[in-house]
């Protein structure tokens, strides 16, 4: 591994956002896989236009290695309106260098299998990007800088815009791809699969750490958990503290390490996300039996088919997913069960107990006179939310509101903040009815984990219609799939099920180790996979075993020398005795350790 980029004491700000970051040192090698996370307005956005020197610090440096190729999406694109797909995915109508000569597009598989895989097969060559959506904009944009070869590959917010089944692609694309890449999303699911690293932007630094959101979002509990448990210390540390000092100087500690123990007693006992079947109580409570009957239902979008005969019926409680492609009719489904859309033939009724909270993608109109605080309050200044009773000022504290940003004029709000008032001032109105389209858009992960959060102890009736995997499978809990073709069909399986039937998608999916794809091998407990024999794969999981053994008498034997050094500690020369034993200790603990964690990689669990 080789560095290639360089942040030196870094600082940057901006008058009306503030200092962003200050003192940033960073180092990026040319195999680093990425993940940016942080609240909206950290500076997240900012961290990747200092990496790519788009822009300039205010003070430190940023270096490149000599003759860095650098291919960067930012949020906002800027491509000419008269510009063609063929100018801007093969010539330089947006990027500095052409692909090539024009027969490339039709003789490269490469060029075509990303086209496919980002859900464009329809678009010609001389069609002008001008009259193209904001999301076909980018989907060309982005098909442009994937067909180039860089040693760095930097992407902001790449995912929206693309359905379910082109996150899947561009993970396993991107997966298989060459060089380092850094890449800012909400997509949690998206994150686990093609990071492994995550840096964290906030309070002006950057902290770094190893694995995608998952193992983040873990280290991050520990990070909360050593320092309750070390402030507790610290104030039991105080009442000896006089003590201490006659008796002379305290024993040395150690720095307390996130271990595979402390990780498994975080989840040791945490309840299950949701009591599905309370939850079902409450609701058939507040709706009445009857939420949506749909029947022969037939509906057109212009002259697109987009339901035939349905016969459908949503009840109280249920929690639903609605996946599909980019234009299958999702958000049509959805203004239908809201009442802006009548269908062709057939009837919607509708339970007369249902009150319902329509999120759309689009930016409802919000109060820009007034405050945050007040726009939530115009709708209600306490919320019932299952069996607790919360004020408008926590629920907008729970989104990400603090004391400062409460008394914000509604105008000020960046593009993210407004979603989340939009999201708060419907849930402030306690709807039993929410109906979702892509609700993750320009949300961060922290206000995703709070709107979840929240969405586990809601009794009513939730339709969602999104991309984002981590969400589907985090609050729904039936996945119903629109394949373009006038139907609405279950998903027992889910997202992965919808994945086997999407069209083109398996095709898609062999061919991808022909261009460079990331191959997709399923590991099963049988060893099939993993590239063992079973006479290999048992003597591994023997040695996993007896590594496990290894670890719980090094930790036993850790304490003990913890214990000793306090009950040693005004013995100078036995406190040096056994701070050298523990050192040698924790050292053959990490090796241990790592050989377990590298063992573990091989071994499908059983």
């Amino acid at each position: 591994m080789a560095n290639i980029v360089n942040l030196d004491r870094v600082s940057k700000g901006y008058g009306a956002a503030g200092q962003l970051l200050t003192d940033v040192s960073l180092g990026l090698e040319d195999l680093d896989r990425i993940g940016v996370v942080g609240l909206n307005g950290a500076g997240k956005s900012t961290l990747l236009r200092l990496l790519t020197k788009t822009e300039e610090p205010d003070s430190g440096r940023v270096t490149h290695r000599r003759d860095l190729r650098v291919a960067w999406l930012p949020q906002t694109l800027s491509l000419d309106p008269g510009a063609t797909v063929r100018d801007v995915v093969l010539g330089t109508a947006w990027l500095d260098e052409g692909f090539g000569a024009e027969h490339e597009w039709a003789g490269d598989a490469g060029v075509r299998a990303i086209l496919d895989g980002l859900g464009m097969p329809y678009l010609g060559l001389d069609q002008p990007v001008g009259p193209m959506s904001g999301g076909e904009r980018r989907r060309v944009a982005l098909a442009a800088l994937l067909v180039r070869t860089a040693d760095l590959v930097v992407l902001d917010e790449p995912t929206n815009h693309l359905d379910v089944a082109g996150v899947d692609w561009l993970a396993r694309h991107l997966v298989g791809k060459r060089g380092a890449l850094v890449v800012v999303t909400h997509d949690r699911w998206f994150l686990d699969a093609v990071c492994t690293t995550t840096w964290e932007v906030g309070d002006q630094t950057v902290r770094s750490y190893e694995g995608g959101f998952a193992a983040w979002t873990l280290a991050r509990v520990e990070r909360e958990r050593v320092a309750a448990a070390t402030e507790a210390r610290r104030q039991n540390l105080l009442r000896k503290e006089i003590a201490w000092l006659r008796r002379g100087p305290p024993a040395r500690t150690s720095k307390p390490r996130f271990r595979i123990d402390a990780a498994n007693a975080l989840i040791a006992d945490v309840p299950p996300p949701r009591d599905s079947v309370s939850l079902q109580r409450l609701a058939t409570a507040r709706l009445g039996r009857q939420v949506y009957d749909l029947t022969d239902v037939t509906l057109k979008a212009g002259e697109k088919l987009i339901l035939a005969d349905l016969t459908w019926q949503v009840g109280p409680g249920d929690r639903i997913a609605i996946v599909g492609a980019n234009g299958a009719g999702k958000t049509t489904l959805l203004r239908l069960l809201a009442g802006t859309r009548e269908p062709d033939q057939g009837q919607v009724k509708v339970g007369s107990t249902v009150r319902t909270a329509y999120l759309s993608q689009e930016l409802a109109e919000l109060p820009g006179e007034l405050r945050v605080l007040e726009a939530v309050e115009e709708v209600a200044r306490r919320v019932v939310f299952g069996d607790r009773e919360i004020a408008a000022s926590q629920l907008a504290e729970m989104f990400g509101f603090d004391d400062r940003r409460l008394w914000t004029p509604v105008s000020d709000l960046s593009g993210g903040e407004r979603r989340r008032l939009q999201l708060l001032r419907l849930l402030a109105a306690e709807p039993n009815v929410l109906l979702f389209d892509e609700p993750t858009n320009d949300l961060d992960t922290d206000t995703l984990a709070a709107l979840e959060d929240l969405l586990d102890s809601w009794p009513g009736t939730l339709i969602v219609a999104s991309h984002d995997r981590y969400l589907v499978e985090r609050v729904t809990d039936v996945v119903y799939g629109m394949f373009g073709d006038g139907q609405l069909v279950h998903l027992p399986g889910g997202i992965e099920e919808y994945l086997a039937r999407a069209p083109g998608h398996a095709a898609a999916a062999a061919g991808r180790d022909r261009v460079g794809g990331a191959p997709a091998v399923a590991t099963t407990p049988d060893g099939a996979g993993t590239g063992l024999s079973g006479g290999e794969l048992r003597a591994a999981r023997k040695e996993l075993t007896r590594l496990e053994r290894q670890i719980g008498k090094l930790e036993q034997r850790e304490a003990t020398l913890h214990d000793q050094l306090a009950t040693y500690a005004t013995d100078y020369n036995k406190v040096a005795e056994l701070d050298g034993q523990l050192r040698a200790v924790r050292a053959e603990r990490e090796q241990t350790e790592e050989a377990w964690l590298a063992l573990a990689e091989q071994v499908p669990e059983s």
